[in-house]
């Protein structure tokens, strides 16, 4: 039962849904791929409130079964419910996070607390949840097996987690809270995308853009003539740093892009989000009291890895010092040669990328210049990312032009498995538009499942500079990087090998949902897939083995930057949900200063990764008190890759056995002792440390 979760359903359904809209069967496309050729955007408000409307009926069905609760009329039953609603919210949700437009966002907003009430009406149901307590408290004497076993006590503790143990008017007051959560979060995604367009750097002087190549010039070209204004205009990224801070020549140019990328959600207009965020973190604390629970982190983190903020917040706060002194180590070598340029000037965020990469020609002989050339968009996606997964699993991937997608830029393969049987179907949308949410995601259309007998259909999604009509897409290795991120995550979801479709694929805790994809990086900078896909985009050249072994050796370059920004994010998003409840509304701004100089990372040249008022990822992505999740995971995914290293590398046996000891898995059994098993041990922190080049700073440290 894959109750939405991003909480998302324009019109008023008068409009009526019957057979002439497309969700209202299951698609016959190969895959049970959704027939996006077909689908208006009118299709899929009425299809969701059907979608409601016809799984709460099932729901009520189930609870007031007059039969003795079973596995089977209870668990089963809710597992095969739902099936309307999940195929119009699957796809709406890929094509309002990728393709949005305003009638889409109107629904968004309409449905937001339809959605959030729709799940209370689930979880929080008296007679649903005595059938589910009766058999978790008698499951000893099922005997079921693990995976079932594993569900009755996943959806026993998510209804308590919901608060189905509540009186009846704390019930009506968490409902309240709820509504106005969902759709608050679904109102800061509207502002941000709306602030985050029009934040975008925009000049008619093309000398201010002196150092970008002439492909992104043209690209900036273009994207000025897509929003019919003169000139030129540098769209944003989601991250507070900008990718062409590192070449941008002229300092009053970067200053400026970098101010409107810091302050995009912050000019007291429509689009300011600051309101919303104290708003967001106030009720969340309220909603953490109701529930029992000392903040709201407490509640969140109850079915995660870490089990409890202090438990997070100790793991983050090991990594402040050696990281943040071996940020000011570097930004030591920036002044020193600024200084030496004689540029009269302490340095500032906007400049640290830009002198960083200096600092990194000159000791590496590395230029960004030289190496996106070997990185073809294309080229990369079948020659390395594919190939990897190849050479691991044995799996293979033919293009099909015949699916129907959401936009023109989005490509379709059909993945086959080793012994050549259809195993999924994996879309991919890589480039930036204006109605696109900011960074990159995987998501599914179609979760696996062997109880409804479906195979997996996943996507991932990015923001990499699409060039003009007729260039290469030469992307840098942080975005080759990001490919193999995403990729991880598809794996994840393809390999998927369970019976129920609550426990499969990604449907794990956020501190080991980022595991797979973060270990899948690793295979990027691995000699024998860099060698296969690093060629020149004219010639097919491979990249110089002098010129890989610089990108090899500069690994740890900046990773006291890298680091400290991604910590100070954590941290930050920590600090707003471990607020007590009855804290008054917070000033952001405030709010954040004090957040980061309580944690010790408050470094004026290392701005946190996102700012407050336009972090996506807590207050509209489901990471609420969960953002620390991408460094618990990175924890995992090195001590995994070494695992690896000290048992041959990239082979097929290796990959195999993650495969069918992890990968496959999904949420079937505590992963904890999954991953252990797999290990043969608990993992250490030592690999990660390694790789970010701390180990001499920080020592050793434990989870």
């Amino acid at each position: 039962m894959a109750i939405g979760s991003s909480g998302k359903a324009a019109h008023p359904a008068e409009t009526g849904f019957g057979p002439n809209n497309p969700f209202y069967a299951p698609s016959t496309l190969p895959f049970h791929a959704p027939p996006f050729d077909k689908i208006k955007d009118s299709d899929y408000q009425p299809a969701i409130e059907a979608g409601m409307a016809k799984q709460r009926e099932e729901i009520k069905v189930i609870a007031n079964n007059p039969a003795k609760p079973t596995f089977e009329n209870t668990f089963v039953a809710m597992e095969k419910s739902g099936r309307l609603f999940d195929r119009a919210m699957s796809a709406f949700n890929a094509v309002t996070g990728a393709n949005l437009n305003p009638e889409l966002q109107k629904v968004q907003q309409i449905e937001a607390p339809k959605l959030a009430a729709h799940e209370d009406a689930i979880f929080l149901d008296p007679k649903l949840f005595q059938r589910v307590k009766a058999i978790y408290e008698s499951r000893a004497s099922l005997k079921l097996d693990p995976e079932s076993d594993r569900l009755v006590e996943y959806y026993y503790k998510r209804f308590v987690h919901a608060g189905a143990n509540l009186s009846e008017a704390d019930k009506t007051a968490l409902k309240k809270l709820n509504e106005e959560e969902s759709s608050l979060s679904q109102a800061f995604l509207t502002k941000l995308l709306a602030a985050t367009k029009e934040a975008a750097y925009v000049t008619a002087d093309r000398t201010s853009l002196a150092g970008l190549t002439d492909a992104q010039i043209a690209a900036a070209t273009e994207a000025a003539k897509g929003r019919k204004v003169e000139g030129y205009v540098i769209p944003l990224q989601n991250t507070t740093q900008q990718p062409d801070l590192t070449v941008l020549q002229r300092r009053p140019t970067r200053q400026a892009l970098f101010e409107d990328s810091w302050n995009r959600a912050e000019h007291g207009g429509a689009n300011d989000t600051r309101e919303i965020v104290s708003r967001l973190a106030q009720l969340r604390s309220e909603k953490a009291k109701l529930l029992g629970y000392p903040n709201y982190a407490a509640w969140k983190l109850e079915d995660q890895m870490a089990k409890t903020p202090e438990a997070a917040i100790k793991f983050m706060d090991a990594l402040v010092p050696g990281t943040t002194a071996k940020a000011h180590s570097e930004a030591r070598d920036i002044q020193d040669l600024i200084d030496a340029q004689k540029g009269g000037f302490q340095l500032q965020p906007w400049d640290w990328n830009f002198y960083s990469d200096q600092v990194r020609k000159a000791r590496y002989d590395l230029d960004e210049a030289q190496i996106k050339p070997y990185f073809e968009l294309n080229n990369v996606l079948e020659n390395g990312v594919f190939y990897a997964a190849t050479q691991l699993y044995g799996i293979t991937f033919k293009e099909r032009k015949d699916i129907p997608v959401y936009q023109p830029d989005v490509r379709v393969f059909e993945v086959s498995d080793a012994d050549g049987k259809p195993m999924a179907l994996w879309y991919c949308d890589y480039f930036k538009r204006d109605n696109k949410n900011g960074g990159a995601w995987m998501d599914s259309l179609v979760g696996q499942s062997k109880l409804l007998g479906t195979l997996p259909v996943v996507f991932n999604v990015a923001n990499f500079a699409k060039p003009a009509p007729g260039q290469p897409a030469l992307i840098s290795f942080t975005d080759v990087t990001t490919m193999f991120h995403e990729f991880g995550h598809a794996l994840h979801g393809m390999f998927a090998d369970t019976t129920y479709p609550t426990l499969s694929g990604t449907a794990v805790p956020r501190d080991f949902v980022e595991f797979p994809s973060q270990f899948n990086e690793h295979w990027a900078s691995y000699p024998g897939v860099f060698q296969h896909y690093a060629k020149h985009y004219q010639t097919g050249e491979p990249m110089p083995a002098e010129l890989a072994a610089k990108i090899k050796k500069s690994i740890t370059f900046n990773q006291g930057y890298a680091l400290t920004e991604v910590v100070a994010a954590a941290e930050l998003d920590m600090q707003w949900h471990v607020l007590p409840p009855g804290t008054p509304l917070q000033k952001p701004d405030e709010f954040e200063t004090k957040a980061l100089e309580k944690t010790h990372l408050s470094l004026s040249y290392v701005p946190s990764r996102y700012r407050s008022s336009y972090f996506a990822h807590v207050w509209g992505g489901g990471y609420s008190a969960g953002y620390y999740a991408y460094l618990w995971a990175e924890m995992l995914d090195h001590d995994a890759f070494q695992w690896f290293e000290d048992h041959g590398g990239l082979t097929r046996a290796n990959g195999d056995r993650f495969r069918k000891m992890v990968l496959s898995r999904g949420n079937t059994e505590d992963l904890a002792k999954m991953y252990a098993t797999w290990r043969g041990g608990e993992p250490t922190i030592e690999p990660m440390l390694k790789y970010r080049g701390l180990l001499p700073t920080v020592g050793q440290a434990g989870q």
